[in-house]
């Protein structure tokens, strides 16, 4: 069966990235601090059971953040990474589809970098960090 990328509906969060995250040991961002409460994403899947997802913000300039990207960790399957980079490519999609020209990732996952590298992506040298202030 092909892989299916859809936009994240309501139950998505509760019902299947609590529970990956969880299982990566994160602990969850909440829902408010996700684009669209956890929903401004999207969900690649085969055969209805869901594997990877990345979440879009969309900024008041010509650069869009892909973000959050997290996948079942109990998938096993050979497929994986075609399902990571038709995540990627169908986020690229939808963000020059809305006039966007510039698509930003920040990241630590080494397997995820070289895969965002293989299809185009530039990775800055000097590795930086994420800072967060609950205000």
């Amino acid at each position: 069966m092909e892989f299916n990328i859809r936009k994240l509906n309501p139950s998505d969060y509760d019902d299947v990235l609590v529970g990956w995250w969880k299982d990566w040991d994160w602990q969850a961002p909440p829902k408010d601090f996700l684009p669209e409460d956890g929903k401004g994403g999207l969900i690649v899947e085969k055969d209805n059971k869901p594997i990877v997802v990345g979440f879009i913000y969309l900024t008041n300039s010509k650069t869009a953040l892909l973000e959050w990207i997290v996948s079942d960790p109990k998938y096993r399957e050979s497929d994986r990474e075609d399902a990571i980079e038709l995540l990627i490519t169908g986020a690229e999609n939808v963000i020059k589809a809305l006039g966007y020209k510039y698509l930003f990732a920040v990241m630590q996952h080494e397997k995820l970098i070289k895969t965002h590298e293989k299809l185009g992506w530039i990775k800055d040298k000097k590795p930086s960090y994420e800072l967060t202030k609950i205000i």
